[in-house]
């Protein structure tokens, strides 16, 4: 049964995740962002963005399959198609097809947008509902 944590109060959605994917790396974990495709390509722009030593490699779904085998992180729009099962990171509206293959899910909450955050606490009941104990993170309290 995987791990589940929700990460609330991000300032600024995709750069927390890319703050995250970043220091899961540093731990040499593989890592899955599922969202819709326009926000995936957000995503991707930011992660190109990094400096040379900072660089976090990364595939879109759909583009170059051979880079996507070799990522170790990897942006879908269906998280069953990932071929990583470290972590999950979901900035998707609803509960993750497939979150159950992997060793950690990560819900990132906006700290502003009131119907992602009522969106967030649909998927924790769901996910409460499947019997995962779930962690939380404050983010404003983590800076505090």
């Amino acid at each position: 049964m995987p791990q589940i944590a929700f990460h609330f109060n991000a300032p600024d959605k995709l750069d927390y995740t890319c703050r995250f994917i970043r220091k899961a790396l540093r731990h040499d974990a593989q890592v899955t962002v599922v969202a819709p495709m326009e926000r995936l390509r957000q995503l991707s722009a930011k992660l190109w963005k990094f400096a040379g030593h900072e660089f976090l490699a990364h595939a879109v779904q759909g583009e170059d399959a051979q880079l996507f085998a070799l990522a170790p992180v990897v942006l879908v729009e269906d998280a069953t198609t990932s071929h990583h099962h470290d972590v999950l990171m979901n900035l998707s509206a609803e509960m993750p097809a497939g979150y159950e293959s992997f060793s950690k899910v990560v819900e990132v909450v906006s700290s502003f947008d009131d119907m992602d955050r009522a969106q967030a606490r649909s998927r924790w009941r769901c996910y409460q509902s499947a019997g995962h104990a779930i962690e939380r993170f404050d983010l404003v309290l983590k800076e505090a």
